[in-house]
């Protein structure tokens, strides 16, 4: 495990204007790589933990230790970037993921996001990229609409636990992914009225994320996942049906 930090008696650039540094937790198994990522990266105002596999990555957790953002590379050995998704779900560390990755195709990119990553980066983009992308995942969690993690949500029905991204129906787990449980608890949380096309889109990645072909192909992603989020809730209970799509604008959860 490494750190680096922010050179304390460096001055601060218009770039790096902040309270205090977001901490990055980083996982790559190729040492030199994960060096120089996390110097660069402290060049921009942040804190970085570095772990070379999954497993350093929870015992890390497991002790209490905090962080903002976890950042992972795909092909880690013992337990795959993608398989640690749901087991960081399940140790009830719900952190934005990132993925930062040289498997630049889509297929990967699709993975990762249905999965639960909020955002997934090519390596060939460079830090600076990565590190502009990191601080607006980091500003949006800061958002004081935010859930809190010690809160319990009741809409009917429904119950949400956001400190482990778990949603009950009829006090069944439907086994969400972490993006799956920001859309509900998004759509809950307004019911009764419409949540727009890019809202749904932006809770699930971050405001302004850009993702699918075309202008408008954004609305494509949102509407795969809800055809998925559908299908969870119908797995426990056929006659779910509670969430309505008002055409060209967006979803609703209806009102108890």
């Amino acid at each position: 495990m490494s750190r680096r930090g922010s050179d304390p008696g460096a001055l601060p650039d218009a770039g790096k204007a902040e309270d205090r540094p977001i901490r990055i937790a980083f996982v790559e198994d190729d040492d030199d790589y994960r060096e120089a990522v996390s110097g660069e990266l402290a060049d921009h105002g942040f804190v970085v933990e570095g772990f070379g596999d999954g497993p350093a990555l929870l015992d890390f957790f497991a002790t209490g230790a905090e962080a903002e953002i976890i950042l992972l590379d795909w092909t880690l050995p013992s337990v795959p970037g993608i398989d640690l998704l749901p087991r960081l779900r399940r140790n009830g560390i719900a952190l934005p993921v990132v993925f930062l990755t040289g498997r630049s195709q889509p297929v990967y990119e699709k993975l990762a996001l249905e999965g639960g990553a909020v955002d997934f980066v090519d390596k060939a983009r460079g830090v600076p990229i990565l590190a502009q992308r990191l601080r607006l995942i980091a500003d949006s969690a800061k958002k004081p609409d935010a859930p809190r993690l010690d809160d319990v949500f009741q809409c009917g029905r429904l119950t949400l636990r956001p400190a482990m991204s778990r949603a009950l129906w009829n006090d069944r787990d439907v086994d969400l992914t972490v993006s799956e449980f920001k859309i509900v608890h998004l759509l809950a949380s307004n019911a009764g009225g419409h949540v727009t096309y890019r809202a749904v889109y932006d809770c699930m990645h971050y405001a302004g994320f850009i993702g699918g072909a075309g202008e408008n192909g954004y609305r494509t992603n949102v509407r795969s996942s809800i055809k998925r989020i559908r299908r969870k809730f119908q797995a426990v209970d056929p006659d779910f049906a509670e969430i309505d799509n008002y055409q060209a604008f967006g979803y609703r959860w209806r009102k108890v």
